[in-house]
């Protein structure tokens, strides 16, 4: 099974779960984020997480299907 990698650029120093999921324009909405969330669809560091307001930070890695998108705080 083959996994796509992607980076999401977030400006500040963390980012919640369902914020980054619409960022990363993998999910249309809130809704839609809150229902994969908590349907176990998706991982964060190879744990499944049902909390949309987890916090993220540089380096870690949310999985859903077959993305792979690696958090990195943008620089100027």
């Amino acid at each position: 099974m083959s996994t796509n990698s992607e980076t999401l650029m977030i400006r500040d120093d963390m980012i919640r779960l369902g914020q980054a999921l619409k960022l990363a324009n993998v999910v249309e909405d809130g809704v839609d984020a809150r229902d994969v969330i908590t349907a176990g669809e998706v991982q964060v560091n190879g744990t499944t997480e049902t909390r949309r307001g987890r916090q993220l930070f540089a380096d870690d890695v949310i999985t859903l299907a077959q993305l792979d998108l690696d958090v990195v705080i943008e620089t100027e």
